[in-house]
């Protein structure tokens, strides 16, 4: 069977590139006469690998020289209590804002180590949009500001980021990183899940200032103290070695491709060419609030169930698969990550002009 276009929101399509390659390797890595998934995290192959992993990703978000890579288990959930353990220390409180099910959880598990103020939500409009945010609304004295910049569920993403002062700004980057430059150094932590624009699911990232690091409330385990890992390099324990080898040849075909500042330019090529058609359309109808349009995860409606279902049907008959919105808003969900070709994009927009002639 041909490969299909994989639009869903993760785990989610890889360069095809990168599995070929790693199909070549699978028995023998390099001439190791083994696979990457029977070798020693100890081995000095496997170390070659993760610290090329972490060199590329730091080349690619240009991090700075203070901050931590970290390859991490867990999945980006783990975070929601990492984040307070090692970060809420100092005055006990941090500032939230509410944008969708992840910053609900990640508010939620939280408030079990100290104080949460959500100090802005688009709850009041099914999460939408993305408030309105001054330097003001901040608390001064919290000890960081939480946003996720790209909400995969409802389309969403921050055009510009929050001034939060000193007090550090923590990100989860799950659905948007490496996707558009961000300056690293406007952040005290990023984090991010593999599974949609990194590699397969069950290795998380974690970008941390070196300032962060060592100060964790005394409760914290072992395994939940980014000291812990920074010391022993992201190998305390044993880690998801072929996770981390299948996301470090993602990060070689994304140099390959130019970069994140290039890829950036293809991913809003490709998002302006499924807007453009939905802004056109009679019948489809995007529903995030154009300011704050996602260029990784498109969300749209028809004006029924019926339609609704009928076209997901359809056009994964026609190889287009995954479309199908999160549970809890309905409706379609086009996730168009780096690894979604151009071509991918081109052939949902003109299967979806095929089925507006056909439903009018």
């Amino acid at each position: 069977m041909a490969r299909v276009y994989n639009f869903y929101a993760g785990p989610a399509t890889l360069p095809e590139p990168v599995l070929k390659k790693a199909a070549q390797e699978m028995l023998d890595y390099q001439g190791t006469g083994m696979s990457v998934m029977e070798m020693s995290h100890r081995s000095k192959e496997f170390g070659e690998i993760i610290e090329s992993a972490k060199a590329l990703l730091g080349e690619l978000m240009h991090v700075p020289q203070n901050y931590h890579i970290l390859f991490l288990q867990g999945g980006a959930s783990s975070q929601f209590a990492m984040i307070p353990l090692n970060l809420m220390t100092r005055s006990n409180k941090a500032d939230y804002v509410n944008t969708g099910a992840w910053s609900k959880k990640a508010i939620a598990e939280a408030r079990r180590y100290g104080t949460v103020n959500v100090v802005a939500s688009s709850e009041d409009a099914n999460f939408n949009y993305i408030p309105e945010l001054t330097r003001g609304m901040f608390s001064p004295d919290a000890d960081y500001v939480y946003i996720v910049t790209n909400n995969t569920i409802y389309g969403t993403c921050y055009q510009q980021l929050p001034e939060t002062g000193d007090v550090p700004l923590v990100a989860d980057m799950s659905s948007n990183i490496l996707s558009q430059v961000y300056d690293v150094s406007k952040f005290g932590l990023i984090f991010a899940g593999a599974q949609k624009n990194i590699g397969p699911a069950g290795v998380t990232v974690v970008i941390i200032r070196e300032d962060l690091v060592g100060n964790a409330q005394d409760i914290t385990p072992t395994m939940f103290n980014y000291q812990t890992h920074v010391e022993a390099r992201s190998l305390f324990n044993t880690p998801p070695c072929y996770n981390i080898y299948i996301s470090k040849l993602v990060f070689e075909w994304l140099k390959e491709q130019g970069g994140v500042e290039a890829i950036e330019q293809i991913n809003r090529e490709k998002a302006a060419l499924l807007y453009d058609f939905l802004d056109n359309s009679d019948l489809f109808k995007g529903t995030a609030a154009p300011k704050d349009r996602s260029i990784m995860n498109v969300t749209f409606v028809l004006p029924t169930d019926e339609l609704n279902a009928k076209f997901i049907k359809e056009a994964t008959e026609n190889g287009l698969v995954g479309l199908k919105g999160h549970r809890s808003v309905g409706g379609m969900r086009a996730s168009i990550y780096n690894a979604m070709p151009l071509e991918g994009v081109k052939a949902l927009v003109d299967f979806m002009k095929k089925f507006e002639m056909e439903n009018k």
